[in-house]
C-alpha cells in the first residue's frame, strides 16, 4: 500500500532528488516557499525549499521500493524511527497543499489570519529568527509587527511571505 515517508537529501540538492525520484515513476511532493535573496546589491525572491533537505514521497515499501527510493542521486535515507521508515497521514500532506498560491509556493502565513498582538516569527533579513507581534496590514504588500530591539518596541515593515505565527 502506497503511503507518503519524509525523504532526507544531500544539501541543496532538493530539486535533483526531486527529479530523479519523479523519473524512477515515484510520486513526489517538494514543498516550497518564496524568499527574498540578497545579492551583490540585488534584492529578488526565489522559490525555496520549505523544509530544506526534506522531500516527501509515495512508496510501497511492500512491494520493495525503499530501495529504489533511497538509491536515487540526492536522496541520503529515508526519515525513520529505528528500521522502520516514518510514514505521513495524507491529511499532513493535504494541509499543506491547501496553502499553496497559484505560483505553487506554500503562503507561510496569512495575514487576513492573523489579529493584533499575535506572535510572528520572520523568516528572512537581518532581523530573522526575532519574534515580534502582529500590529496590522498595511496593504498586499507589506504588514507591520512590532519588534524588542534594545529594551525598545520598534514598529518593522515586512513582507507578509516573510513571517510565520508562532505556535
Amino acid at each position: 500500500m502506497n503511503a507518503w515517508y519524509a525523504v532526507y537529501t544531500h544539501a541543496r540538492m532538493e530539486k535533483w532528488a526531486r527529479s530523479n525520484l519523479w523519473e524512477r515513476g515515484y510520486e513526489v511532493y517538494l514543498p516550497q516557499y518564496r524568499k527574498q535573496r540578497r545579492h551583490a546589491r540585488k534584492v529578488d525572491w526565489i522559490s525555496a525549499p520549505l523544509f530544506p533537505r526534506y522531500l516527501f514521497v509515495t512508496a510501497d515499501l511492500e512491494l520493495g521500493e525503499r530501495r529504489g527510493v533511497v538509491t536515487a542521486p540526492g536522496v541520503v535515507s529515508m526519515v525513520a524511527f529505528g528500521e522502520r521508515p516514518a510514514t505521513l497521514p495524507q491529511a499532513a500532506i493535504d494541509e499543506i497543499k491547501a496553502r499553496e498560491d497559484e505560483n505553487g509556493n506554500v503562503q507561510l502565513c496569512d495575514p487576513r489570519s492573523l489579529s493584533v498582538g499575535d506572535q510572528v516569527r520572520l523568516h528572512d533579513g537581518a532581523l530573522r529568527d526575532h519574534v515580534g507581534l502582529f500590529e496590522f496590514k498595511t496593504d498586499d504588500e507589506r504588514v507591520v509587527i512590532l519588534l524588542d530591539l534594545l529594551g525598545r518596541q520598534v514598529r518593522v515593515r515586512v513582507s507578509p511571505g516573510s513571517i510565520s505565527r508562532v505556535l
